[in-house]
């Protein structure tokens, strides 16, 4: 790592036991790795929600394509924002429900209106919007 820095950090015993847990079962070699990546967490969450750098994402929803017309609308939505949906996958995941996922890129703000406007159709049974970053200003 270039300019790497050491520095301490002051914990409870018992979260400090948590954590080693936690990282352990996670995989990290050692607890450096899990700091930097929770501190790249962060600042991804930041860099998306406080600014409005380009950004990449998905928007999973579950729904029941025997709601009325809701796949029309879905459907309709994801052809006006196609500039930013720039993936779909659909998967029928038993005889009423169905799963999509939408691989989303664009301005954070852009792509959590659409989240919000699909996740908010009547309909919808469950959704999330998970983001990340391009890696253009991590190291």
């Amino acid at each position: 790592m270039i300019d790497a820095v050491r520095f301490g950090v002051s914990m409870s015993m018992e979260l400090l036991r948590k954590f080693d847990q936690l990282i352990r079962e996670m995989g990290y070699r050692n607890r450096s790795e899990a700091i930097r990546d929770l501190i790249r967490e962060r600042l991804v969450q930041q860099e998306w929600q406080h600014t409005n750098q380009e950004t990449v994402g998905t928007i999973t929803i579950v729904y029941s394509h025997d709601v009325r017309e809701l796949t029309e609308i879905l459907t309709a939505l994801q052809h006006k924002y196609h500039k930013q949906i720039i993936s779909t996958m659909h998967i029928h995941l038993d005889r009423h429900n169905c799963l999509e996922v939408l691989v989303v890129r664009g301005k954070g703000q852009e792509i959590k209106k659409i989240a919000d406007r699909l996740l908010s159709t009547k309909g919808v049974k469950h959704g999330k919007l998970t983001t990340t970053t391009t890696g253009r200003t991590l190291t």
